[in-house]
């Protein structure tokens, strides 16, 4: 079988598709830094999935040349758990703005921390509902007065790094869109990462917010690389607690100076996948993606009889 090779050159990764983003949106530089990071991996392109939920991010695996879902309004995480749970070998991608996931989707991004399952979270951030005409999403600040609202927000923000902390993402981190080479080695060493990871991804909104825009960002962000003493790798018990510490700290500093780069990161805690195990021995031997459910002529292998009349539960 022939192997795709990621297009590098062209937000256009597939053939005759239209990009509907708006000029100068932070999407294109997000799905520029996916390609970059998929293409420095060599990644098989059968080997990785993007789920995505609605509004402008969720258009972003339809431009990607791997397999995809856009899926339900807040139900991405979900959804590339199922993914995930049926075939872990698979590296899943989910692609979700700050209204979907921190929304309506707020339960389920809570959830993904407990569960640890493996996946990797790509949060946009750009405060508004961009694809419904600019409402304040979540990440809004209160008393926040972009020009696509009549009057300043009147609820208070949601942050979604400090979030994932709390929640239990092993992987944490904040990256700026227009920073693609940081974000791109971001998203490759969260592939890498075991257990679940939370990138959230700051981005202007050229369309609907004038405050938080590219200069706004460019004149604050500062990459948390730059200090030789951050250290957010956690190999032992011992030096947890002092490095989610800091790491939530860190997330929390918002304002003339904005954090970027890796928050977080705990390799001791062990994934949902592996957890299972101790339920289903031989489930990374037999996940559900490589069991035969049909035989050669598509006649079911599944026993109804045997299934419904099994006693399941003394």
């Amino acid at each position: 079988m022939q192997k795709t090779v990621y297009n590098k050159g062209s937000y256009n990764f597939r053939n005759n598709v239209t990009i509907d983003w708006c000029p100068g949106c932070g999407d294109f530089a997000i799905v520029t830094a996916v390609t970059q990071a998929l293409s420095k991996m060599d990644m098989d392109p059968t080997k990785v999935v993007a789920i995505s939920g609605i509004g402008c991010s969720g258009k972003t695996p339809h431009y990607l040349n791997i397999a995809g879902a856009h899926t339900l309004h807040g139900r991405a995480i979900p959804y590339a758990v199922g993914v995930k749970l049926a075939n872990p070998d698979l590296n899943v991608l989910v692609m979700g703005g700050d209204g979907d996931m921190l929304g309506i989707g707020a339960g389920h991004f809570v959830a993904e921390g407990r569960r640890n399952s493996g996946i990797v979270v790509l949060l946009y951030n750009n405060a508004v509902y961009g694809l419904t005409k600019g409402q304040a999403a979540p990440t809004m600040p209160l008393g926040e007065k972009v020009k696509s609202i009549p009057r300043p927000s009147i609820l208070g923000k949601i942050n979604p790094s400090a979030l994932a902390l709390a929640s239990g993402y092993t992987f944490v981190a904040r990256a700026f869109s227009s920073e693609i080479a940081q974000l791109s080695d971001i998203i490759i060493k969260a592939l890498n990462h075991k257990g679940s990871s939370m990138i959230e991804v700051l981005q202007p909104c050229p369309t609907y917010n004038d405050v938080n825009t590219l200069d706004w960002y460019r004149k604050r962000v500062y990459k948390l690389e730059n200090d030789k003493s951050w250290d957010p790798e956690v190999n032992s018990a011992d030096e947890d607690e002092e490095k989610f510490s800091r790491a939530y700290e860190t997330a929390m500093t918002w304002g003339d100076k904005i954090p970027i780069g890796i928050l977080y990161k705990n390799n001791i805690i062990p994934p949902f996948t592996e957890r299972l195990t101790s339920i289903v021995p031989d489930y990374f031997k037999y996940p559900p993606a490589n069991q035969d459910i049909c035989d050669k002529n598509g006649y079911t292998l599944v026993d109804p009889f045997k299934t419904f009349n099994e006693k399941v539960i003394d």
